[in-house]
């Protein structure tokens, strides 16, 4: 039915670009050294609003460090959501510590309700530490993730945080560009509210280097502490000397040398995103068992990833099947990650009241979204999902 084949998410590069990358290899500054890194660092401290940020090889690296930083030791414990890329959990483990899985709301984000719930119903506050009734294990932290650029409830986080006295990493790596639009935390953007928060450069995210990532935090100690450890610890840079053990976590002058040109275009690309998702609405909302997940409407979300829900009793088709039969006419669409606390490394881990979660891994596809996703081509997406309403594959 469709020749033409849409991606799911892809970079929206322009050769602008060259200019950099040249100057790149003329000069001879390709690795972690170079004008790039810093000048990248300064404009994602600029656009977001902080008065400084860290570029590291990749937003796992990012978390990493951020974990590290905040004390999380071996032991420890994380909360953390089970509707989420691994990558924002993996970390954990490195650290010897150990992930507690919570549910979402409807906005897929990290459901504020069962975390409260728990930290009240499962735990014990003393001392300025809480400490988990099931395994006598200290939760230092909480991860958060704005989960496809959707702003969580900040305010309510934050409330928690205080209460509970633990520290709170914003895993941003799909918020780039997502901020707060009423409230405490008006004109704040995702990331820069929390203790630490995380940004990706993914290819398939907002803004791209190919890879790599970005710190950033109103702690500047912190800041600085993260800085050194991404570049092997070096005590004494001349001689060669490492007090404690370090990571090669640094961005390279070359990935920098694209973010530079990235950053200077991403709200045209954000406005693309919202201009494309509305039109998916229109459409969507007139398909009797599809409905568009939609966005908070007290914050400007970037917008990165749409979400359908399939009813399958109404569209007339299983949710696997309407993802088998696009694939097949060249719209690349994907489910939800299967949940973390399913996943074989952490079928040992605590979950607390994981439900919502399951509904959404069963009936959830994201659709084409690029930045760079022309108005031909959502109108492709959207005939071809009015094309297959009641066309089941199994009869």
């Amino acid at each position: 039915m469709n020749n033409k084949t849409i991606p799911l998410s892809v970079p929206n590069l322009s050769l602008d670009i060259l200019d950099n990358v040249k100057e790149t290899i003329e000069t001879g500054w390709v690795s972690t050294g170079g004008r790039f890194i810093q000048e990248f660092e300064d404009k994602i401290a600029n656009y977001v609003g902080v008065d400084k940020a860290i570029a590291c090889q990749s937003g796992t690296a990012g978390l990493h460090l951020a974990l590290r930083v905040l004390g999380v030791e071996s032991g420890d414990e994380v909360i953390v959501p089970t509707v989420t890329f691994i990558a924002a959990v993996n970390p954990i483990k490195y650290m010897g510590a150990e992930p507690i899985f919570m549910d979402c709301d409807d906005s897929l984000n990290m459901d504020m309700d069962k975390l409260e719930e728990f930290l009240i119903n499962e735990c014990i506050h003393m001392d300025g530490k809480v400490i988990n009734k099931n395994t006598n294990k200290i939760i230092k932290a909480i991860i958060v993730v704005h989960v496809f650029g959707n702003p969580i409830n900040i305010e309510r986080l934050m409330e928690i945080k205080d209460k509970y006295d633990l520290k709170i990493i914003e895993d941003s790596t799909e918020a780039l560009g997502s901020y707060y639009l009423s409230g405490k935390y008006a004109h704040k953007h995702c990331g820069t509210i929390g203790d630490i928060g995380v940004y990706s450069f993914n290819a398939n995210k907002i803004l791209t280097t190919g890879g790599g990532g970005m710190i950033v935090s109103n702690n500047t100690k912190l800041l600085d502490e993260i800085a050194f450890l991404s570049v092997q610890a070096k005590t004494d840079s001349l001689y060669f000397i490492h007090d404690e053990v370090g990571y090669n976590y640094r961005m390279s002058n070359i990935q920098a040398a694209f973010g530079t040109d990235q950053i200077d275009r991403l709200e045209s690309f954000i406005k693309t995103k919202i201009d494309n998702y509305n039109l998916y609405k229109e459409t969507i909302e007139d398909i009797d068992g599809l409905s568009l997940l939609p966005f908070k409407e007290d914050s400007r979300s970037n917008h990165w990833f749409y979400s359908i829900i399939v009813d399958k009793e109404k569209y007339g088709m299983e949710r696997d099947e309407l993802l088998t039969v696009l694939n097949e006419n060249n719209i690349q669409t994907r489910p939800l990650w299967r949940l973390i606390h399913k996943q074989r490394p952490y079928l040992g881990s605590q979950s607390y009241r994981i439900e919502k979660a399951e509904f959404y891994e069963e009936n959830l596809i994201n659709v084409p979204c690029s930045s760079n996703l022309a108005v031909e081509d959502v109108l492709s997406v959207l005939n071809s999902l009015k094309y297959f309403k009641g066309k089941s594959i199994l009869i």
